[in-house]
């Protein structure tokens, strides 16, 4: 049975192993779901994928994997992104990441961006994600650790930063210079390190239990009510995957962590 799950600076390979038994890899790029989808695996999952210096993984590409009855799941980071815009046409969404796009609390394509460093280094993630921060204030005000105030200040702060400068100590640095209250920002640094929460990670987690229960049954193939139509975007990206042929010989692809 075959399952590639992409992901990177949200879950480590091996921490994603103890949960469900697939191919882990590294986070996808524009061709990399049609490419794996060629495999005839009978589930993708989307955790993480590249932007800004590649091109992204493409709607085209998910829907082209559903139109072949393949299940595609998504969440936490890009996957959650293409989970809200596909969801119409079958790709499954998971967590709260993902639920909050759904229903249009969160808009922004920058909520869940990181920088992260490179697969030499695990693509261990440098900033921290936009939703992370505001699952963190929330956890902090219902501990009574912050007030609302001080928490609506300190998102409106963060929002304001450019993802990829986005850290705790950077965010309480700028707070205190804003003039926040130096008590209210004590607790909450010593709140932190117990405290932060991690909703990627636990998004994506959710995304492989999931996935696990989805497969310990008799999982048919996808079924879709859309009609995949070749474009000439659609046939540029397929030619140059199939030119470069299957997950082995693809310069992005191999095993997060073999």
């Amino acid at each position: 049975m075959k399952v590639y799950v992409f992901t990177g600076p949200t879950l480590r390979a091996e921490e994603g192993r103890e949960v469900l038994e697939a191919t882990y890899l590294p986070p996808a790029t524009q061709g990399d779901v049609y490419r794996v989808a060629l495999e005839k695996p009978r589930a993708i999952g989307l955790i993480d994928g590249c932007f800004e210096s590649v091109p992204a993984v493409c709607h085209k590409e998910l829907l082209w994997a559903l139109s072949q009855g393949i299940h595609v799941f998504g969440a936490a980071s890009m996957g959650a992104l293409r989970a809200a815009e596909l969801a119409a046409f079958g790709m499954e969404g998971v967590g709260v990441v993902y639920e909050a796009l759904q229903r249009g609390e969160l808009t922004d394509d920058d909520e869940v961006a990181v920088a992260h460093a490179p697969a030499e280094l695990g693509w261990r993630p440098l900033s921290e994600a936009m939703v992370n921060i505001r699952a963190t204030l929330a956890a902090a005000q219902a501990e009574g650790v912050v007030q609302p105030a001080v928490r609506v200040c300190l998102e409106r702060s963060a929002k304001a930063l450019f993802y990829g400068e986005r850290s705790w100590p950077r965010l309480l640095a700028q707070a205190a210079s804003e003039g926040v209250d130096d008590t209210a920002l004590m607790a909450l640094r010593q709140w932190l390190p117990q405290g932060r929460v991690d909703q990627k990670r636990e998004d994506a987690l959710a995304l492989l239990r999931t996935m696990r229960q989805h497969l310990a049954t008799e999982l048919a193939p996808k079924q879709v009510r859309f009609t995949f139509a070749h474009t000439d975007l659609w046939e540029s990206i397929r030619l140059r995957v199939e030119n470069q042929g299957g997950p082995e010989a693809s310069p992005h692809l191999g095993p997060a962590n073999p």
